[in-house]
């Protein structure tokens, strides 16, 4: 069977075939503009890194308790590459996935997609409701609040800046810089 490497247009296809939240749409769409940025910055594959995290939640909705083994059979399906395959299971390493990020697309991927979560509600708040205005300093103030933003695993983020061997300021600082290339697709113009 022939490899399928998919266009961004066909992975956008994908994602709202699986998801009509649009939390989940704009989730990805940031997730996606920080993979391209951290491409961009690595010298990578753009389009790669920016497809991978487009799709990185693919079955979230529909298959929460399945979360990356669903998306696994559906690309498999579709006959996707293995490596992007590989990176979207990674993103779950130690929550619903035992495969390990170990090349550095899967490991920013690991890093980036609570992280977004977390810029995303620090945003919220403020008055401008924009990442456009948003620094690592406000950020690191909420990570700091365990009752702000609950949900986002904050030992998952500090991981995946180990992993990449950066300190969570520059994390930040960089997450901000990749969401505001989107800033109007996700709303936090």
């Amino acid at each position: 069977m022939e490899t399928n490497v998919p266009t961004r247009q066909e992975a956008l296809d994908l994602l709202k075939e699986y998801n009509t939240e649009e939390s989940l749409i704009k989730h990805a769409l940031a997730v996606e503009g920080v993979m391209r940025y951290f491409a961009e910055k690595y010298g990578e594959d753009v389009e790669k890194w920016g497809i991978i995290g487009l799709i990185h939640d693919l079955d979230y909705q529909q298959y929460p308790h399945q979360h990356c083994t669903k998306t696994a059979e559906i690309l498999t399906s579709r006959n996707w590459p293995e490596d992007y395959i590989r990176a979207v299971v990674s993103h779950g390493w130690g929550i619903c996935s035992d495969v390990e990020p170990k090349e550095t697309m899967e490991k920013v991927l690991y890093a980036i997609d609570e992280l977004t979560g977390l810029v995303t509600t620090t945003a919220l708040v403020r008055p401008s409701r924009s990442v456009m205005d948003l620094n690592a300093k406000s950020v690191k103030k909420k990570w700091k609040d365990k009752s702000f933003a609950a949900k986002v695993d904050r030992q998952v983020i500090q991981n995946g800046a180990d992993m990449l061997g950066m300190e969570l300021s520059e994390l930040f600082t960089e997450t901000i810089e990749g969401m505001r290339r989107v800033a109007e697709q996700i709303g936090l113009k």
